[in-house]
């Protein structure tokens, strides 16, 4: 009996821990894609964009930390599910979120370059401004393109989760058929705009 209860504290522990970073992944999110990428990087205006990212490249380092805490955050919550959820198909999906949290870093890595292309350097001088704009635009692409390839898999996550949600339960039903929406929402839609 105080197996169960020590077991039981553990999942509601283990629950609370993902609620929390989702929270924090959410926020992270909408401020790092939403607000700052949004509002710096243009689509087809390579000039616009490149005058965004260094006239505010304070902003644009918060993003990358904004890209990094979704990482930590994504790889807490991998955890907690498959505590919280307990049982073994919830371990493929915990490895599926960290397969896209693994993809998610090496985008990120594309952010990076993107900043060291707009800082002023001398490494950079012997390249002409277009040049170092085109490229900027090339790591900025590659990283929707390697994020957008992540979030399918992040679909097959919530396809899983959905579904042993569904087999569960503790949780609501609602919640479980909304994971299995939004799995097929992120698994179209990213294959629809990967390259």
């Amino acid at each position: 009996m105080a197996t169960s209860v020590k077991e039981r504290s553990h999942e509601r522990n283990a629950a609370f821990t993902a609620g929390v970073s989702l929270i924090l992944m959410a926020l992270a999110a909408f401020f790092s894609y939403g607000f700052v990428h949004g509002s710096l990087v243009v689509k087809g205006d390579v000039g616009v964009t490149f005058t965004n990212i260094v006239s505010s490249n304070s902003l644009f380092k918060a993003e990358i930390l904004g890209w990094v805490l979704i990482l930590i955050c994504d790889i807490v919550v991998a955890w907690a599910l498959y505590i919280f959820l307990n049982k073994t198909l919830s371990l493929l999906g915990a490895w599926l979120r960290l397969t896209y949290s693994v993809v998610l870093g090496m985008a990120i890595l594309n952010l990076i370059v993107v900043l060291h292309l707009s800082a002023p350097g001398t490494y950079l001088s012997s390249f002409q401004t277009e040049q170092i704009q085109s490229l900027m635009m090339l790591f900025l692409e590659a990283f929707e393109s390697i994020w957008s390839i992540g979030l399918i898999v992040f679909g097959g996550h919530l396809l899983i989760v959905g579904y042993v949600a569904l087999k569960s339960g503790s949780i609501p039903k609602v919640i479980s058929i909304l994971l299995l929406l939004a799995a097929i929402g992120y698994m179209v839609i990213h294959h629809a705009k990967s390259p």
